[in-house]
């Protein structure tokens, strides 16, 4: 069926979040049509659960406006909007029953006790628990008890159902079970779901709009085909499914330099030799003789999945991951091709190639050869460097300079992990101070949407002395 602009039932403007001087929400964007499955998937801490927040009336935005079917309902109580909740804790009453857990909401509404009772029983169809009215919610099991929780949110008719991972506490095997089962009762009861998880398969297998957010903002919006096929960023593509992701430069159109390799695409308009990331699929990679290809690589690991083989490959100086029905032996050299329009470009989440930061030398010591400087709100040493007091400083260093304190004692404090992208070689990092963005390379797999001391070696940085007014 069509969507048009007047299948909007939830719109968000310009939502912006923060707390304690941290920004939750970015500026926010949003439209959620009616009778849709939309997914707001993340890695914690990116401001997906705030959004159900906003949403549910729960937490009012510090800016922008909130519209359900076209009407602005900013300041307006969660009881008051035509909207209803389940939450990963289903907080289900004990003392009551099947029925009286399902029937609560209607209760407190006063309704007829037939039309209570014709609700409850078409609800109980819905989630597959006829039969179940009696038994105590203690007796259910983790997958049953869920399903009262969902309909005694729906058994109100809400047009709209938020729903904060509910799929958390239950075990791998019933998690998937109630994926499918979830998808069924959105359908039968033609309700608008919402549904929050940091689950990728979950959002894929549920899903008709997928919503990618990271560090507060929105990364992409498409179907689960688009955010899959058609990533528009590194941090999408990695955080959708398995990617390989590496560093390349795009010649020009339709042309792009990978390890020293050129390969076609179908990618236009970068620009001419323009950093860019490249996205490649590990399905997307045909195994071929080495003398087919322009990659050749090492096979280093085999690992069987069941429907292919998983395989690991070193292919200059980078590790490329393979999945192939028909497997090649450690040890063996094997081709790697790809089809053009399998390799996806797309513009660098950090378009500089080194970091550049300014430092203000607050005291010197020219027999130690050793400077204090300031930056940002920190204060340290440079050992092996020399200017005068007061001089403002301009430094470079490379990603490969900067470190997390293992001691826990840092030249910055609480700096932002915003994220973590593996390119082959080494983890590529984000980081976010109060004034800057950094990046950072590691062999370590970091947690992303954590606070570090963030650590600078100054061996082979560049200083240079800003002399200008305008400079900063």
């Amino acid at each position: 069926m069509e969507q048009t602009k007047n299948d909007i039932i939830v719109s968000l403007r310009d939502i912006f979040v923060e707390f304690d001087g941290e920004v939750i929400l970015n500026h926010i964007n949003l439209d959620i049509r009616d009778k849709e499955f939309v997914t707001i998937l993340g890695p914690s801490g990116c401001g997906k659960t705030t959004t159900l927040r906003i949403i549910g009336g729960f937490l009012e935005p510090n800016g922008g406006e909130i519209y359900f079917d076209g009407e602005k309902i900013n300041g307006l109580p969660p009881h008051k909007r035509n909207v209803n909740t389940v939450f990963q804790k289903y907080s289900l009453f004990p003392h009551l029953n099947v029925f009286e857990n399902i029937a609560f909401g209607m209760k407190l509404k006063k309704l007829p006790k037939d039309v209570i009772k014709r609700r409850v029983s078409e609800m109980l169809a819905i989630v597959d628990l006829k039969g179940y009215e009696k038994r105590s919610v203690s007796l259910l099991s983790g997958g049953q008890q869920q399903r009262v929780a969902i309909a005694r949110a729906l058994v109100c008719d809400p047009k709209v159902l938020l729903l904060d991972e509910p799929l958390g506490a239950l075990d791998l095997k019933l998690r998937k079970n109630m994926q499918w089962e979830l998808k069924q009762i959105q359908q039968k009861t033609n309700t608008t779901f919402v549904y929050v998880t940091h689950d990728q398969e979950e959002a894929l297998t549920m899903s008709d709009t997928v919503v990618v957010m990271n560090n507060g903002s929105i990364e992409q919006i498409g179907t689960p085909t688009e955010v899959y096929n058609e990533p528009k960023s590194a941090f999408v593509a990695d955080f959708i499914g398995e990617a390989n992701i590496l560093n390349g430069t795009m010649i020009d159109d339709c042309r792009v330099r990978v390890l020293g390799v050129e390969l076609e695409c179908v990618d236009k308009g970068f620009g001419q030799n323009a950093p860019v990331d490249i996205v490649i699929r590990p399905e997307d990679i045909e195994v071929v003789p080495p003398e087919d290809a322009k990659l050749v690589g090492e096979v280093t690991e085999v690992v069987f999945k069941g429907v292919h083989y998983e395989m690991t490959v070193m292919c200059r100086g980078c590790e490329w991951i393979i999945h192939s029905t028909e497997c090649s032996p450690v040890g063996s050299t094997i081709g790697m091709k790809v089809i053009p329009f399998n390799i996806q470009i797309m513009n660098k989440m950090f378009l500089a190639e080194k970091n550049t930061f300014y430092a203000d030398v607050i005291s010197s010591d020219e027999q130690e050869n050793k400077i204090t400087v300031r930056v940002e709100d920190s204060e340290f040493d440079i050992e092996n460097q020399y200017f005068e007091e007061g001089t403002r400083l301009a430094i470079t260093v490379p990603p490969s300079a900067l470190s997390i304190a293992g001691d826990g004692v840092g030249h910055l404090d609480d700096v932002y992990i915003e994220s973590v992208i593996f390119k082959g070689e080494h983890n590529e990092i984000i980081l976010e101070s109060d004034r800057q963005k950094w990046l950072m390379q590691s062999d370590v797999d970091e947690q992303v949407a954590t606070y570090v001391p963030l650590k600078f070696d100054f061996t082979g940085a560049e200083f240079r002395v800003m002399e200008a007014e305008n400079e900063t």
